[in-house]
C-alpha cells in the first residue's frame, strides 16, 4: 500500500476523532459544565456546543426533578413507642456548578439528612399525633431539607412520608381502641336516634291530642248550635201549630155559636153548652178556675132544670152536712119552692 495513502487515512481518522470529541450536544433538560485543563470554564446551554478536544471536557448535569427513597428506620416517639418510618424526597437541581463542586455524593447526603430530621420530628410527637399529622411532618421536613441543600444547588420540592408502622401489639391495642370508640359512637348514635324518635312520637301524640280536642270542641259547638237551632225551629213550629189550633178552635166556636144563634136554640141548650165548656175547663192544667159572674144564675137555671126532670123518689133521705146530726121532724123547716118563672127566657120558653 502506498505510504502516502496510509498517512492520509490516519490523518483523516484523527480528524474525525477530533471532530467527534469537539462536538457536544446538550439536551433541553441538561446543562453542560466545561472544564479546561481541570478548571471550570463555563456552563453550556442546550444545543450544539464545540469544545477543544483533549484540552476541554464537558460534564452533563440532569436538571429534571429527581426522587430519593429514604429507607425505613426505627424512631422512638415521645410516648416511648418504637415505630418504623420511611419517606421519599423529591428535588431538582438549580445550580449545576454547585451541585457538582459543593457535594461529593448528593444521594447519600440527602438520604442521611432526611433520616436524621425524621427522627427529630417524630421523636417530639406522641404516636397518635404522629399518625394523624403527616402533612405537618412533610412540611417541616421539606423546609429543613431545603435549607440544608440550598448551598448544594438543589431545591427540595416536597417530602412524603410513606409509612409509619407501630409494633404489632400497639397495632392490636389501637384496633381495640378503635373498635371501642366506634362501639361508643354507635351506642351514642343509637341513643340519639331513640331520643329523637321518642320526641317525634311525643310531638305527634301531642299534636294528635290537640287536633282531637279541637275536633271534639268544634263538634260540640256545632252540636250545640244545631240543637239550639232545632229547639228554635221546634218552638216556632209549636207556636205556629198552637196559633193555627187556636185560630181553628176560635173559628169553630164562632161557627158553632153562630149556628146556635141562627137556629134560635132555647136556654136549655145554651146551658148544656156552658156545662160542656165547664167540663173542658176543668180538664185543663190550670190551677185557677175563673167563673163569670153571670154563671151563678146559670147554675140556678141548671138546678131548676134538674128538679123538673128528676122523678119523684119517696126513698130520698135527708142527708145532713158532714159532721152535723140529723134533725128531728119537728125541727125541720120547709123551704118554699123556687120561682122557676124568673129563670125562663123573656120569650116565655
Amino acid at each position: 500500500m502506498n505510504p502516502i495513502a496510509i498517512v492520509v487515512v490516519v490523518i483523516a481518522l484523527v480528524g474525525i476523532a477530533v471532530l467527534i470529541g469537539a462536538v457536544k450536544i446538550v439536551r433541553p433538560y441538561q446543562r453542560g459544565l466545561v472544564e479546561r485543563l481541570g478548571k471550570f470554564k463555563a456552563t453550556r446551554e442546550p444545543g450544539l456546543n464545540l469544545i477543544l478536544p483533549f484540552i476541554e471536557t464537558m460534564q452533563l448535569i440532569d436538571m429534571r426533578e429527581q426522587v430519593v427513597d429514604v429507607p425505613p428506620q426505627e424512631v422512638i416517639t415521645a410516648d416511648n413507642v418504637v415505630v418504623s418510618v420511611d419517606a421519599v424526597v423529591y428535588y431538582e437541581a438549580t445550580d449545576p456548578q454547585r451541585l457538582v463542586y459543593n457535594i461529593a455524593d448528593f444521594f447519600t447526603a440527602i438520604t442521611k439528612l432526611a433520616q436524621t430530621n425524621l427522627r427529630n420530628l417524630i421523636g417530639d410527637m406522641e404516636l397518635d399525633r404522629a399518625l394523624t399529622s403527616r402533612d405537618t411532618i412533610n412540611t417541616q421536613l421539606r423546609e429543613v431539607l431545603d435549607d440544608a441543600t440550598d448551598k448544594w444547588g438543589v431545591r427540595v420540592v416536597r417530602v412524603e412520608i410513606q409509612r409509619i408502622d407501630p409494633p404489632p401489639d400497639i397495632v392490636s391495642a389501637m384496633h381495640a381502641q378503635m373498635r371501642a370508640e366506634r362501639d361508643r359512637r354507635a351506642t351514642v348514635t343509637e341513643a340519639k336516634g331513640y331520643q329523637e324518635a321518642a320526641i317525634a312520637r311525643a310531638d305527634g301524640e301531642q299534636q294528635a291530642a290537640v287536633l282531637s280536642a279541637t275536633g271534639r270542641k268544634e263538634a260540640a259547638i256545632l252540636d250545640a248550635q244545631g240543637e239550639a237551632e232545632a229547639i228554635r225551629l221546634r218552638a216556632q213550629a209549636n207556636k205556629i201549630r198552637l196559633e193555627l189550633i187556636g185560630e181553628g178552635e176560635g173559628l169553630a166556636a164562632k161557627a158553632r155559636l153562630t149556628g146556635i144563634k141562627e137556629a134560635k136554640t132555647d136556654h136549655n141548650v145554651l146551658t148544656v153548652e156552658y156545662l160542656s165548656a165547664l167540663e173542658k175547663i176543668g180538664d185543663g192544667r190550670a190551677t185557677k178556675l175563673v167563673i163569670p159572674a153571670e154563671f151563678s144564675g146559670l147554675l140556678g137555671t141548671v138546678a131548676a132544670f134538674a128538679e123538673t126532670i128528676r122523678p119523684e123518689d119517696s126513698s130520698d133521705e135527708v142527708r145532713p152536712r158532714d159532721g152535723l146530726p140529723i134533725p128531728a121532724d119537728n125541727d125541720r123547716v120547709e123551704l118554699p119552692e123556687p120561682d122557676r118563672a124568673e129563670y125562663r127566657d123573656a120569650d116565655g120558653t
